[in-house]
């Protein structure tokens, strides 16, 4: 994969977060698996003359910026009020009030024919541990990026109702795509 050199800053304006999550147990039908944007994120990149072996990148995510955007499956389709209590919910899950912000910073990144892995730290609801983010250049200048982030391990317990006969996954998928020529 082929890397430009130099400073790049990408995010809401060029490019879309969104998140994937779904659903599970007894009362898993009632649920919906969610698309939900994150509408204010930030990402800087910084690829030195000595190539993306020595590239750094950082990102910042704000939380309470989570919009749905599509609800599959489910007894009946979403509403408008279905989705403000789902992003509430969402809000209340991560406790935005005390931790608004999840950071990214990388560690290493390894290059392949046509794809890169950035390792590096997630912090997220107070916790930081690693994670690996693994980008592919879909089109001339245009980038996706996924990586799978497991809500437990940063302390968060997934979202149920019913009793817990409806849950969310504890793995939440995030898929980021850019357009760097915007």
């Amino acid at each position: 994969m082929a890397f430009t050199t130099g400073w790049l800053r990408f995010g809401s304006n060029n490019g879309r977060m969104l998140l994937h999550t779904s659903r599970k147990g007894v009362g898993s039908t009632v649920g919906h698996d969610l698309t939900i944007e994150v509408t204010d994120w930030s990402v800087e990149l910084d690829v030195p003359e000595t190539g993306p072996v020595d590239a750094t990148a950082t990102a910042r995510v704000e939380l309470g910026s989570l919009a749905v955007r599509e609800g599959t499956g489910g007894a009946r389709p979403l509403t408008g009020r279905d989705r403000g209590e789902i992003e509430n919910n969402a809000r209340r899950t991560l406790d935005v009030g005390r931790h608004p912000t999840a950071t990214f910073e990388s560690s290493r990144v390894v290059t392949g024919d046509d794809h890169a892995t950035i390792s590096g730290t997630l912090t997220l609801h107070g916790v930081a541990a690693p994670i690996d983010v693994e980008v592919r250049e879909v089109t001339p200048d245009r980038y996706r990026a996924v990586t799978v982030v497991t809500q437990s391990a940063y302390g968060i317990k997934p979202y149920s109702a019913f009793l817990g006969a409806l849950k969310v996954r504890d793995d939440v998928e995030v898929e980021i795509e850019v357009d760097l020529g915007r």
